[in-house]
């Protein structure tokens, strides 16, 4: 008797799953189709992103350009930066809000250069 119905418990189970397994392929088939569709709306957005921007449109040479002249002026506020500090140490004149506002311009300053330099030409 036991072996019947571990037979027929058997049976149910492969009559389970044959019937089950049209339903799970036309699931997987839906499932396809959406991730199908998903891909060629995301793909008329790539497709508009491909265009490089106006950064990427600069020429090279124009970049060093422009980080040349960002260089220049970090230099003229670290020299100034400098003497106002000298002059208010040595001199003791009332100089620290110049200072202060020089050495933040020439923070501010070397930081865009960074980040300008490493945007333009870090994987090169």
């Amino acid at each position: 008797m036991s072996i019947s119905i571990k037979s027929a418990f058997l049976s149910f189970i492969v009559v389970v799953i044959f019937a089950l397994s049209p339903t799970l392929s036309a699931q997987e088939t839906q499932e396809n189709r959406v991730l199908d569709s998903d891909h060629s709306v995301v793909g008329v957005f790539a497709d508009v992103l491909k265009e490089p921007g106006e950064a990427v449109k600069i020429e090279d040479k124009q970049k060093h350009q422009i980080l040349f002249i960002m260089g220049v002026l970090l230099f003229v506020l670290i020299l100034a930066t400098a003497t106002l500090g000298v002059r208010m140490a040595l001199f003791g004149k009332q100089l620290f809000i110049p200072h202060m506002i020089c050495a933040g311009a020439t923070v501010f300053l070397s930081l865009a250069h960074a980040v300008t330099a490493i945007v333009w030409f870090y994987p090169y």
